[in-house]
């Protein structure tokens, strides 16, 4: 319980300039609905866009008009933002006291390698869910304000929950990459390039269907966001995949930190 609540102490900070940053996300972003749907030049040039440039802004599925279409193209980068925050969250849970050189407070605590980790997974799982609650109840709010009379409170609570599975995938990876990289002051820059190189990937496979065998090396595609907007809500059998996926990042995590060589 004592590494619980420092792995939280030591984490508020920084959950709180996050939750501030993705609360302003949804704000701003939300704040350009009405000039995308006032009519005349400034929605028409949308229509006009070819496919090409919808797929490199991220709405080439969506018709950005409409109250559910806009959000689903601005949670493309709330996705996005979520992911960098649960992959560095990952890294860093692992790899900060060999970064800072504090190893000496873990190894004086009489508790095992195993007991560290675990409390410092719970703390990060508190955290994901508190930074997804936030981005979640922000859209709700927001949203709530532009209210059409679409049914877009179950989208929102649909795509939150898809994030939030991405969330934990993100931070597994991120464990995983810290327990094994050995020069930990490097762990966090790799993890966001990663990120990031598959976020790029799912836009390179809005472009054509041909380069559909790519959407495996990109968690970002895993969820449809058109088929949640139309009701359908997530495909369980990739919901089982991504969490057994993540299952065996922890394992490996778990595995790979327990033979590591902690700098002192």
């Amino acid at each position: 319980m004592n590494l619980l609540k420092h792995e939280m102490k030591s984490n508020r900070k920084s959950l709180l300039i996050w939750s501030i940053s993705m609360a302003l996300l949804v704000i701003s972003g939300m704040g350009k609905y009405t000039a995308y749907t006032a009519g005349g030049d400034s929605s028409d040039i949308f229509d006009k866009m070819p496919h090409t440039l919808k797929a490199l802004f991220g709405f080439a599925s969506f018709d950005v008009k409409t109250l559910g279409g806009f959000y689903a193209f601005l949670f493309t980068y709330i996705a996005m933002a979520l992911a960098i925050h649960a992959v560095l969250l990952g890294s860093n849970i692992v790899a900060k006291e060999e970064r800072d050189k504090t190893t000496e407070f873990l190894m004086t605590k009489p508790v095992s390698r195993k007991d560290i980790l675990t409390a410092k997974f719970l703390s990060a799982a508190i955290n994901l869910l508190v930074l997804n609650a936030v981005t979640l109840i922000s859209s709700l709010l927001i949203v709530a304000s532009f209210d059409d009379g679409s049914e877009i409170t179950s989208v929102i609570i649909w795509l939150s929950i898809s994030m939030l599975i991405l969330q934990v995938l993100f931070l597994s990876f991120g464990t995983l990459l810290a327990a094994i990289k050995k020069k930990t002051k490097t762990t966090g820059s790799i993890a966001s390039g990663i990120v990031i190189t598959a976020y790029f990937i799912a836009k390179i496979t809005d472009l054509t269907d041909r380069l559909n065998f790519l959407n495996i090396f990109s968690p970002f595609k895993y969820f449809s966001y058109p088929e949640i907007i139309n009701g359908n809500g997530l495909n369980i059998i990739i919901v089982l995949l991504t969490l057994f996926l993540s299952v065996l990042l922890i394992l490996g995590t778990y595995k790979f930190y327990e033979k590591r060589d902690l700098a002192v």
